[in-house]
Protein backbone atom coordinates (compact mmCIF):
# COMPACT_ATOMS: atom_id res chain seq x y z
CA UNK A 1 0.00 0.00 0.00
CA UNK A 2 2.83 2.36 0.91
CA UNK A 3 4.52 1.66 -2.43
CA UNK A 4 1.31 2.53 -4.27
CA UNK A 5 1.03 5.83 -2.37
CA UNK A 6 4.67 6.63 -3.09
CA UNK A 7 4.20 5.87 -6.80
CA UNK A 8 1.11 8.09 -6.96
CA UNK A 9 2.99 10.88 -5.17
CA UNK A 10 5.86 10.56 -7.62
CA UNK A 11 3.49 10.78 -10.57
CA UNK A 12 1.75 13.88 -9.16
CA UNK A 13 5.08 15.60 -8.46
CA UNK A 14 6.23 14.99 -12.03
CA UNK A 15 3.24 16.83 -13.56
CA UNK A 16 4.35 20.08 -15.17
CA UNK A 17 2.34 22.99 -16.53
CA UNK A 18 2.66 21.57 -20.06
CA UNK A 19 1.41 18.17 -18.87
CA UNK A 20 -1.60 19.81 -17.19
CA UNK A 21 -2.39 21.70 -20.40
CA UNK A 22 -2.02 18.44 -22.34
CA UNK A 23 -4.56 16.73 -20.06
CA UNK A 24 -6.98 19.67 -20.24
CA UNK A 25 -7.00 19.57 -24.05
CA UNK A 26 -7.53 15.80 -24.12
CA UNK A 27 -10.27 16.06 -21.47
CA UNK A 28 -12.06 18.73 -23.53
CA UNK A 29 -11.91 16.52 -26.63
CA UNK A 30 -13.21 13.50 -24.71
CA UNK A 31 -16.00 15.60 -23.16
CA UNK A 32 -17.04 16.87 -26.61
CA UNK A 33 -17.16 13.30 -27.93
CA UNK A 34 -19.14 12.09 -24.93
CA UNK A 35 -21.70 14.88 -25.32
CA UNK A 36 -22.01 14.28 -29.03
CA UNK A 37 -22.42 10.49 -28.84
CA UNK A 38 -24.66 10.75 -25.79
CA UNK A 39 -27.78 10.91 -27.95
CA UNK A 40 -26.58 8.97 -30.98
CA UNK A 41 -27.43 5.40 -31.95
CA UNK A 42 -23.78 4.65 -32.67
CA UNK A 43 -22.87 5.45 -29.07
CA UNK A 44 -22.95 1.72 -28.29
CA UNK A 45 -20.25 1.09 -30.88
CA UNK A 46 -18.30 3.98 -29.35
CA UNK A 47 -18.64 2.41 -25.89
CA UNK A 48 -17.38 -0.91 -27.28
CA UNK A 49 -14.30 0.81 -28.71
CA UNK A 50 -13.69 2.51 -25.36
CA UNK A 51 -13.82 -0.88 -23.63
CA UNK A 52 -11.23 -2.23 -26.07
CA UNK A 53 -9.11 0.84 -25.35
CA UNK A 54 -9.36 0.04 -21.64
CA UNK A 55 -8.22 -3.52 -22.28
CA UNK A 56 -5.26 -2.13 -24.25
CA UNK A 57 -4.26 0.16 -21.36
CA UNK A 58 -4.42 -2.74 -18.91
CA UNK A 59 -2.34 -4.88 -21.27
CA UNK A 60 0.31 -2.15 -21.45
CA UNK A 61 0.38 -1.80 -17.68
CA UNK A 62 0.87 -5.53 -17.08
CA UNK A 63 3.10 -6.00 -20.18
CA UNK A 64 0.76 -8.52 -21.85
CA UNK A 65 2.73 -8.57 -25.08
CA UNK A 66 0.43 -10.86 -27.09
CA UNK A 67 -2.63 -8.78 -26.27
CA UNK A 68 -0.77 -5.56 -27.07
CA UNK A 69 0.32 -6.85 -30.49
CA UNK A 70 -3.20 -8.05 -31.40
CA UNK A 71 -4.88 -4.82 -30.29
CA UNK A 72 -2.26 -2.66 -32.03
CA UNK A 73 -3.06 -4.48 -35.28
CA UNK A 74 -6.76 -3.92 -34.65
CA UNK A 75 -6.33 -0.21 -33.92
CA UNK A 76 -4.23 0.06 -37.08
CA UNK A 77 -7.33 -0.51 -39.24
CA UNK A 78 -9.79 1.02 -36.76
CA UNK A 79 -9.56 4.48 -38.31
CA UNK A 80 -11.05 3.26 -41.59
CA UNK A 81 -13.75 1.35 -39.69
CA UNK A 82 -14.63 4.46 -37.69
CA UNK A 83 -15.08 6.53 -40.84
CA UNK A 84 -17.64 4.00 -42.10
CA UNK A 85 -19.47 3.47 -38.80
CA UNK A 86 -19.52 7.09 -37.64
CA UNK A 87 -19.84 8.72 -41.07
CA UNK A 88 -22.88 10.84 -40.22
CA UNK A 89 -21.81 11.44 -36.62
CA UNK A 90 -18.32 12.59 -37.59
CA UNK A 91 -19.68 14.92 -40.24
CA UNK A 92 -22.09 16.43 -37.76
CA UNK A 93 -19.34 16.67 -35.13
CA UNK A 94 -17.06 18.65 -37.44
CA UNK A 95 -19.98 20.85 -38.47
CA UNK A 96 -20.48 21.63 -34.79
CA UNK A 97 -16.81 22.55 -34.46
CA UNK A 98 -17.11 24.87 -37.46
CA UNK A 99 -20.19 26.48 -35.91
CA UNK A 100 -18.29 27.36 -32.71
CA UNK A 101 -16.71 30.33 -34.45
CA UNK A 102 -20.05 31.50 -35.86
CA UNK A 103 -21.13 33.40 -32.79
CA UNK A 104 -24.45 35.20 -33.15
CA UNK A 105 -24.25 38.88 -32.39
CA UNK A 106 -27.98 39.16 -31.69
CA UNK A 107 -30.75 36.77 -30.69
CA UNK A 108 -34.52 37.03 -30.77
CA UNK A 109 -36.13 38.12 -27.51
CA UNK A 110 -37.52 35.16 -25.60
CA UNK A 111 -41.02 36.64 -25.79
CA UNK A 112 -40.95 36.41 -29.61
CA UNK A 113 -39.77 32.79 -29.45
CA UNK A 114 -42.47 31.92 -26.90
CA UNK A 115 -45.01 33.46 -29.26
CA UNK A 116 -43.62 31.34 -32.13
CA UNK A 117 -43.90 28.21 -29.96
CA UNK A 118 -47.54 29.04 -29.21
CA UNK A 119 -48.31 29.59 -32.92
CA UNK A 120 -46.75 26.24 -33.91
CA UNK A 121 -48.57 24.38 -31.11
CA UNK A 122 -51.95 25.94 -31.91
CA UNK A 123 -51.54 25.40 -35.67
CA UNK A 124 -50.63 21.74 -35.12
CA UNK A 125 -53.73 21.29 -32.94
CA UNK A 126 -55.97 22.94 -35.57
CA UNK A 127 -54.54 20.77 -38.36
CA UNK A 128 -54.96 17.64 -36.24
CA UNK A 129 -58.65 18.42 -35.71
CA UNK A 130 -59.12 18.85 -39.48
CA UNK A 131 -57.10 15.66 -40.18
CA UNK A 132 -54.63 17.64 -42.33
CA UNK A 133 -51.12 16.19 -42.44
CA UNK A 134 -48.15 18.44 -41.61
CA UNK A 135 -44.42 18.25 -40.91
CA UNK A 136 -42.83 21.24 -39.15
CA UNK A 137 -39.06 21.30 -38.51
CA UNK A 138 -37.77 23.64 -35.80
CA UNK A 139 -34.04 24.09 -36.44
CA UNK A 140 -31.55 23.98 -33.58
CA UNK A 141 -27.84 24.82 -33.81
CA UNK A 142 -26.83 22.26 -36.43
CA UNK A 143 -26.91 23.28 -40.11
CA UNK A 144 -29.63 21.44 -42.02
CA UNK A 145 -28.76 22.28 -45.63
CA UNK A 146 -27.02 18.99 -46.49
CA UNK A 147 -29.96 16.94 -45.13
CA UNK A 148 -32.66 18.75 -47.12
CA UNK A 149 -33.63 18.25 -50.76
CA UNK A 150 -35.80 20.62 -52.76
CA UNK A 151 -37.92 23.24 -51.06
CA UNK A 152 -38.78 26.88 -51.72
CA UNK A 153 -37.21 29.74 -49.72
CA UNK A 154 -39.74 32.05 -48.12
CA UNK A 155 -38.29 33.79 -45.00
CA UNK A 156 -41.65 34.88 -43.68
CA UNK A 157 -42.67 35.71 -40.12
CA UNK A 158 -44.44 32.68 -38.65
CA UNK A 159 -48.21 32.82 -38.29
CA UNK A 160 -51.12 30.37 -38.08
CA UNK A 161 -52.55 31.56 -41.39
CA UNK A 162 -49.26 31.09 -43.23
CA UNK A 163 -48.68 27.61 -41.82
CA UNK A 164 -52.23 26.46 -42.54
CA UNK A 165 -52.07 27.80 -46.11
CA UNK A 166 -48.79 25.91 -46.72
CA UNK A 167 -50.28 22.60 -45.50
CA UNK A 168 -53.60 23.10 -47.28
CA UNK A 169 -54.20 19.92 -49.36
CA UNK A 170 -54.59 22.09 -52.47
CA UNK A 171 -51.20 23.75 -51.93
CA UNK A 172 -48.40 22.36 -54.16
CA UNK A 173 -45.96 22.10 -51.23
CA UNK A 174 -48.28 20.56 -48.62
CA UNK A 175 -46.58 17.14 -48.74
CA UNK A 176 -43.16 18.56 -47.87
CA UNK A 177 -41.71 19.88 -44.64
CA UNK A 178 -41.61 23.44 -43.37
CA UNK A 179 -38.30 24.67 -41.91
CA UNK A 180 -38.68 27.12 -39.01
CA UNK A 181 -35.68 29.03 -37.62
CA UNK A 182 -36.43 31.04 -34.48
CA UNK A 183 -39.68 32.89 -35.38
CA UNK A 184 -39.34 32.72 -39.17
CA UNK A 185 -40.40 30.20 -41.81
CA UNK A 186 -37.28 29.75 -43.94
CA UNK A 187 -38.42 27.10 -46.46
CA UNK A 188 -41.41 24.92 -47.32
CA UNK A 189 -41.98 21.88 -49.53
CA UNK A 190 -38.71 20.30 -48.37
CA UNK A 191 -37.87 16.58 -48.54
CA UNK A 192 -36.07 15.06 -45.56
CA UNK A 193 -33.91 11.91 -45.24
CA UNK A 194 -35.78 8.79 -44.12
CA UNK A 195 -34.93 6.87 -40.97
CA UNK A 196 -33.93 3.21 -41.15
CA UNK A 197 -34.48 2.61 -37.42
CA UNK A 198 -38.27 2.30 -37.40
CA UNK A 199 -38.64 -1.33 -36.26
CA UNK A 200 -39.83 -0.23 -32.80
CA UNK A 201 -42.67 1.83 -34.30
CA UNK A 202 -45.73 0.27 -35.95
CA UNK A 203 -47.64 1.67 -38.87
CA UNK A 204 -45.94 5.06 -39.04
CA UNK A 205 -46.27 7.11 -42.19
CA UNK A 206 -43.75 8.76 -44.46
CA UNK A 207 -43.87 12.06 -42.54
CA UNK A 208 -42.99 10.32 -39.27
CA UNK A 209 -40.17 8.39 -40.94
CA UNK A 210 -38.76 11.60 -42.44
CA UNK A 211 -39.03 13.43 -39.11
CA UNK A 212 -37.06 10.65 -37.38
CA UNK A 213 -34.50 10.62 -40.21
CA UNK A 214 -33.73 14.32 -39.77
CA UNK A 215 -33.63 14.32 -35.96
CA UNK A 216 -31.27 11.32 -35.97
CA UNK A 217 -28.84 13.39 -38.03
CA UNK A 218 -29.18 16.79 -36.30
CA UNK A 219 -30.40 18.53 -33.15
CA UNK A 220 -33.59 19.75 -34.85
CA UNK A 221 -37.06 19.06 -33.45
CA UNK A 222 -39.91 17.90 -35.73
CA UNK A 223 -43.64 18.24 -35.17
CA UNK A 224 -45.71 15.73 -37.19
CA UNK A 225 -49.48 15.86 -37.67
CA UNK A 226 -51.04 12.60 -38.87
CA UNK A 227 -53.89 12.97 -41.32
CA UNK A 228 -55.00 9.33 -40.76
CA UNK A 229 -55.18 9.46 -36.94
CA UNK A 230 -55.47 13.17 -36.29
CA UNK A 231 -52.64 12.98 -33.72
CA UNK A 232 -49.61 15.15 -33.03
CA UNK A 233 -46.21 13.46 -32.71
CA UNK A 234 -42.87 14.87 -31.71
CA UNK A 235 -39.56 13.60 -33.11
CA UNK A 236 -36.37 14.50 -31.27
CA UNK A 237 -33.08 12.63 -31.31
CA UNK A 238 -33.98 9.00 -31.95
CA UNK A 239 -37.41 8.98 -30.34
CA UNK A 240 -40.90 9.59 -31.64
CA UNK A 241 -43.63 10.35 -29.06
CA UNK A 242 -47.29 11.29 -29.30
CA UNK A 243 -48.22 14.66 -27.75
CA UNK A 244 -51.56 14.96 -25.94
CA UNK A 245 -52.46 18.45 -27.12
CA UNK A 246 -51.49 22.04 -27.87
CA UNK A 247 -50.53 22.94 -24.28
CA UNK A 248 -48.13 19.99 -23.92
CA UNK A 249 -46.59 20.72 -27.31
CA UNK A 250 -46.24 24.42 -26.45
CA UNK A 251 -44.35 23.51 -23.25
CA UNK A 252 -41.90 21.27 -25.17
CA UNK A 253 -41.32 23.90 -27.84
CA UNK A 254 -40.63 26.62 -25.25
CA UNK A 255 -38.03 24.41 -23.55
CA UNK A 256 -36.45 23.70 -26.94
CA UNK A 257 -36.22 27.40 -27.78
CA UNK A 258 -34.74 28.23 -24.36
CA UNK A 259 -32.14 25.45 -24.71
CA UNK A 260 -31.06 26.59 -28.18
CA UNK A 261 -31.28 30.32 -27.49
CA UNK A 262 -29.35 30.69 -24.21
CA UNK A 263 -30.08 33.81 -22.28
CA UNK A 264 -27.27 35.77 -20.55
CA UNK A 265 -26.74 34.62 -16.99
CA UNK A 266 -25.04 36.46 -14.16
CA UNK A 267 -22.74 33.52 -13.36
CA UNK A 268 -22.18 31.54 -16.59
CA UNK A 269 -19.05 29.77 -15.30
CA UNK A 270 -20.87 28.34 -12.27
CA UNK A 271 -23.79 27.28 -14.47
CA UNK A 272 -21.41 25.55 -16.90
CA UNK A 273 -19.70 23.68 -14.06
CA UNK A 274 -23.03 22.40 -12.78
CA UNK A 275 -24.14 21.05 -16.14
CA UNK A 276 -23.16 17.55 -17.37
CA UNK A 277 -21.07 16.91 -14.24
CA UNK A 278 -20.87 13.16 -14.82
CA UNK A 279 -19.50 13.58 -18.34
CA UNK A 280 -16.92 16.12 -17.14
CA UNK A 281 -15.69 13.75 -14.41
CA UNK A 282 -15.42 10.88 -16.91
CA UNK A 283 -13.52 13.08 -19.40
CA UNK A 284 -11.04 14.30 -16.78
CA UNK A 285 -10.56 10.76 -15.43
CA UNK A 286 -9.92 9.31 -18.90
CA UNK A 287 -7.50 12.14 -19.73
CA UNK A 288 -5.53 11.46 -16.55
CA UNK A 289 -5.44 7.71 -17.24
CA UNK A 290 -4.25 8.31 -20.80
CA UNK A 291 -1.52 10.65 -19.57
CA UNK A 292 -0.30 8.12 -17.00
CA UNK A 293 -0.34 5.37 -19.64
CA UNK A 294 1.26 7.30 -22.51
CA UNK A 295 2.60 10.63 -21.22
CA UNK A 296 4.17 9.85 -17.88
CA UNK A 297 7.73 8.62 -18.19
CA UNK A 298 9.55 6.85 -15.37
CA UNK A 299 12.89 6.46 -17.17
CA UNK A 300 15.10 9.40 -18.14
CA UNK A 301 17.56 8.80 -20.99
CA UNK A 302 20.51 10.76 -22.36
CA UNK A 303 21.38 11.02 -26.04
CA UNK A 304 24.17 12.63 -28.04
CA UNK A 305 23.50 14.82 -31.10
CA UNK A 306 25.77 16.57 -33.57
CA UNK A 307 24.15 19.98 -33.94
CA UNK A 308 25.01 22.55 -36.64
CA UNK A 309 26.04 26.02 -35.48
CA UNK A 310 24.15 28.92 -37.03
CA UNK A 311 25.87 32.30 -36.78
CA UNK A 312 23.38 35.15 -36.59
CA UNK A 313 23.41 38.95 -36.30
CA UNK A 314 26.79 39.35 -37.99
CA UNK A 315 27.31 43.15 -37.97
CA UNK A 316 27.14 44.82 -41.35
CA UNK A 317 30.59 45.43 -42.75
CA UNK A 318 32.14 42.53 -40.85
CA UNK A 319 33.04 38.98 -41.84
CA UNK A 320 33.91 35.78 -40.01
CA UNK A 321 37.37 34.61 -40.95
CA UNK A 322 37.91 30.99 -41.90
CA UNK A 323 38.18 28.42 -40.54
CA UNK A 324 35.10 28.54 -38.31
CA UNK A 325 33.44 25.86 -36.21
CA UNK A 326 30.33 24.48 -37.94
CA UNK A 327 29.14 21.76 -35.52
CA UNK A 328 28.95 21.02 -31.80
CA UNK A 329 28.26 17.86 -29.83
CA UNK A 330 25.23 18.23 -27.54
CA UNK A 331 24.04 15.84 -24.82
CA UNK A 332 20.27 16.07 -24.24
CA UNK A 333 18.34 14.42 -21.40
CA UNK A 334 14.64 13.66 -21.06
CA UNK A 335 11.85 11.05 -21.28
CA UNK A 336 11.97 8.40 -23.99
CA UNK A 337 8.70 9.55 -25.57
CA UNK A 338 9.95 13.12 -25.77
CA UNK A 339 12.79 11.87 -27.99
CA UNK A 340 10.27 10.00 -30.15
CA UNK A 341 8.57 13.34 -30.91
CA UNK A 342 11.85 15.19 -31.46
CA UNK A 343 12.82 16.16 -35.00
CA UNK A 344 16.60 15.82 -34.85
CA UNK A 345 17.08 17.91 -38.00
CA UNK A 346 15.43 20.90 -36.32
CA UNK A 347 18.10 21.17 -33.61
CA UNK A 348 20.33 24.22 -34.00
CA UNK A 349 22.89 26.07 -31.92
CA UNK A 350 22.24 29.76 -32.48
CA UNK A 351 25.32 31.92 -31.80
CA UNK A 352 24.73 35.67 -31.64
CA UNK A 353 27.70 37.55 -33.15
CA UNK A 354 26.36 41.06 -32.51
CA UNK A 355 29.14 41.83 -29.96
CA UNK A 356 31.96 40.67 -32.28
CA UNK A 357 35.17 42.78 -32.31
CA UNK A 358 38.09 43.23 -34.71
CA UNK A 359 40.10 40.50 -33.01
CA UNK A 360 39.79 36.94 -31.85
CA UNK A 361 37.12 36.45 -29.27
CA UNK A 362 36.00 33.43 -27.22
CA UNK A 363 32.26 32.70 -27.10
CA UNK A 364 30.94 30.45 -24.31
CA UNK A 365 28.29 28.04 -25.64
CA UNK A 366 25.38 28.03 -23.20
CA UNK A 367 22.33 25.74 -22.98
CA UNK A 368 19.90 28.50 -23.96
CA UNK A 369 21.53 28.64 -27.41
CA UNK A 370 20.04 25.22 -28.26
CA UNK A 371 16.45 25.26 -29.55
CA UNK A 372 15.53 22.04 -27.71
CA UNK A 373 11.85 21.35 -26.76
CA UNK A 374 10.73 22.28 -23.25
CA UNK A 375 10.34 18.63 -22.18
CA UNK A 376 14.03 17.97 -22.92
CA UNK A 377 17.01 19.53 -21.18
CA UNK A 378 20.49 20.24 -22.53
CA UNK A 379 23.08 18.70 -20.21
CA UNK A 380 26.38 19.35 -21.97
CA UNK A 381 27.83 21.10 -25.03
CA UNK A 382 31.20 20.20 -26.51
CA UNK A 383 33.24 22.25 -27.09
CA UNK A 384 32.23 24.49 -24.19
CA UNK A 385 33.53 27.57 -26.02
CA UNK A 386 34.74 28.48 -29.49
CA UNK A 387 37.08 31.17 -30.73
CA UNK A 388 35.80 33.44 -33.50
CA UNK A 389 38.08 35.64 -35.57
CA UNK A 390 36.43 38.50 -37.41
CA UNK A 391 37.63 41.41 -39.47
CA UNK A 392 36.06 44.63 -40.66
CA UNK A 393 35.51 44.83 -44.43
CA UNK A 394 36.89 47.79 -46.34
CA UNK A 395 35.25 49.61 -49.28
CA UNK A 396 36.64 49.02 -52.77
CA UNK A 397 35.80 49.63 -56.41
CA UNK A 398 35.83 46.34 -58.32
CA UNK A 399 35.92 45.81 -62.08
CA UNK A 400 33.28 43.54 -63.62
CA UNK A 401 33.94 41.09 -66.46
CA UNK A 402 31.21 39.61 -68.66
CA UNK A 403 31.63 35.85 -68.90
CA UNK A 404 30.50 33.65 -71.82
CA UNK A 405 30.25 29.95 -72.54
CA UNK A 406 29.89 27.68 -75.59
CA UNK A 407 30.34 28.91 -79.17
CA UNK A 408 28.26 30.94 -81.59
CA UNK A 409 26.63 29.22 -84.57
CA UNK A 410 29.10 28.64 -87.46
CA UNK A 411 27.69 31.43 -89.65
CA UNK A 412 28.13 34.12 -86.95
CA UNK A 413 31.07 35.81 -85.28
CA UNK A 414 31.20 37.98 -82.17
CA UNK A 415 31.56 41.59 -83.23
CA UNK A 416 31.51 43.22 -79.81
CA UNK A 417 30.42 42.54 -76.23
CA UNK A 418 29.76 45.40 -73.78
CA UNK A 419 28.25 45.60 -70.31
CA UNK A 420 27.02 48.18 -67.87
CA UNK A 421 28.09 48.95 -65.23
CA UNK A 422 31.74 48.06 -65.79
CA UNK A 423 32.60 48.44 -62.09
CA UNK A 424 30.77 48.26 -58.79
CA UNK A 425 31.24 49.39 -55.19
CA UNK A 426 31.76 46.54 -52.73
CA UNK A 427 33.13 45.64 -49.30
CA UNK A 428 36.14 43.33 -49.34
CA UNK A 429 38.39 41.47 -46.96
CA UNK A 430 41.24 43.81 -45.95
CA UNK A 431 43.73 41.05 -46.76
CA UNK A 432 42.68 41.15 -50.44
CA UNK A 433 43.81 43.59 -53.15
CA UNK A 434 41.03 45.03 -55.37
CA UNK A 435 43.05 44.50 -58.59
CA UNK A 436 43.41 40.79 -57.79
CA UNK A 437 39.69 40.15 -57.38
CA UNK A 438 37.99 38.73 -60.45
CA UNK A 439 34.32 39.70 -60.41
CA UNK A 440 32.37 38.00 -63.21
CA UNK A 441 28.78 37.86 -64.37
CA UNK A 442 26.87 34.69 -64.90
CA UNK A 443 28.07 33.24 -68.23
CA UNK A 444 26.08 34.19 -71.33
CA UNK A 445 25.33 31.10 -73.43
CA UNK A 446 26.46 32.06 -76.96
CA UNK A 447 25.06 28.87 -78.48
CA UNK A 448 21.49 30.15 -78.06
CA UNK A 449 22.14 33.61 -79.61
CA UNK A 450 21.30 34.21 -83.27
CA UNK A 451 21.02 38.03 -83.34
CA UNK A 452 22.04 41.15 -81.45
CA UNK A 453 20.71 40.96 -77.90
CA UNK A 454 20.89 42.68 -74.50
CA UNK A 455 20.39 40.51 -71.44
CA UNK A 456 20.45 41.07 -67.68
CA UNK A 457 22.87 38.90 -65.74
CA UNK A 458 23.74 38.49 -62.06
CA UNK A 459 27.22 38.89 -60.61
CA UNK A 460 28.68 35.59 -59.41
CA UNK A 461 29.63 35.41 -55.69
CA UNK A 462 33.29 35.94 -54.92
CA UNK A 463 35.08 34.94 -51.73
CA UNK A 464 35.76 37.86 -49.39
CA UNK A 465 33.40 40.19 -51.29
CA UNK A 466 30.06 41.54 -50.11
CA UNK A 467 27.83 44.41 -51.16
CA UNK A 468 26.58 47.30 -49.00
CA UNK A 469 22.89 46.40 -49.30
CA UNK A 470 23.56 42.68 -49.19
CA UNK A 471 22.62 42.13 -52.84
CA UNK A 472 24.80 42.37 -55.92
CA UNK A 473 23.68 44.79 -58.66
CA UNK A 474 22.49 43.46 -62.01
CA UNK A 475 24.59 43.87 -65.13
CA UNK A 476 23.23 44.62 -68.64
CA UNK A 477 25.27 42.62 -71.16
CA UNK A 478 24.98 43.53 -74.87
CA UNK A 479 26.05 41.04 -77.53
CA UNK A 480 26.56 42.31 -81.12
CA UNK A 481 27.08 39.83 -83.94
CA UNK A 482 27.97 39.82 -87.62
CA UNK A 483 27.85 37.20 -90.30
CA UNK A 484 31.01 35.57 -91.66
Amino acid sequence: MMNLVNSATEVIKSVRVYDALDMVIIAAMIFALLMWFKTRASRFVFIGILLLGGVYLVARFFQLYMTIIVLQGFFGILLFVLVVIFQEDLRGFFERLAMLGNLRTETRPLSELEKAAGIIAQTAANLAKKRVGALIVIAGNDPLERHINGGTPVKGLISEQLLESIFDPHSPGHDGAVIVKENQIRMFGCHLPLSVNIDQYKDIGLRHTAALGLTERSDALCVVVSEERGTISLAQGESLTVISGASALNEVLEKFYIAHTPMPRSRPVVRWLRENTKEKIIAVGLACILWVAFGYQRDIVRRDFIVPIDYKNIPQGWQINEPQKTEAKVIIQGPEQAFNLLNEKSLRLLLDLAPIADKKRDFVLSKDMINAPSNLSVEEISPAKIRISASRLVPAKLTIHAATRNRLPDDLVLHRITWSPVSVSAMIDPRLKPEEIKLETEPVDLQNISSNVTTIMKIMPAEGVSFPDGQAPLVHVTIRLKKK
